[in-house]
């Protein structure tokens, strides 16, 4: 008996669909990655200013927010205001000398007031604030 015999392909692979997809794969990463923006852990809207200046930002600065809720965050972290004393306190010397207040156009007068009166106990004695350029 005579059996046929077949020749077997050699395997192959398609490339150009492997191609297609790591194009779009990288277009995708590159795409997502530099549209990328650092967001703010808290939405201020900051009050206008004419004599706003652009500080800058050599010193690493100690931020107390103040934000439309009244809620007061130290580096964001939430604080209490008879906890700001105490947290101040405990800041480095180069923090506690560069402490700025960032408070919300819409937020009490008497929490920033009362904010204001626990860093000056704490021993904050320049305290900017910041606003926004017109």
């Amino acid at each position: 008996m005579n059996f046929a015999v077949r020749k077997r392909r050699a395997p192959s692979i398609i490339i150009v669909s492997l191609v297609d997809i790591l194009t779009i794969l990288l277009i995708f990463f590159v795409v997502s990655t530099t549209f990328k923006k650092d967001q703010p852990e808290v939405q201020i809207n900051l009050p206008e200013s004419k004599t706003a200046t652009k500080a800058p930002a050599e010193l690493e600065h100690a931020i107390v927010t103040v934000d439309e809720a009244d809620a007061i965050k130290l580096d964001g972290r939430p604080v209490d205001v008879g906890e700001l004393e105490r947290a101040v306190r405990n800041l480095s010397q180069t923090q506690k000398a560069s402490l700025a207040l960032q408070a919300d156009r819409k937020a009490s007068f008497g929490t920033i007031i009362k904010v204001m009166d626990a860093l000056k106990l704490a021993g904050v004695r320049n305290l900017p604030a910041f606003t926004r350029e017109k």
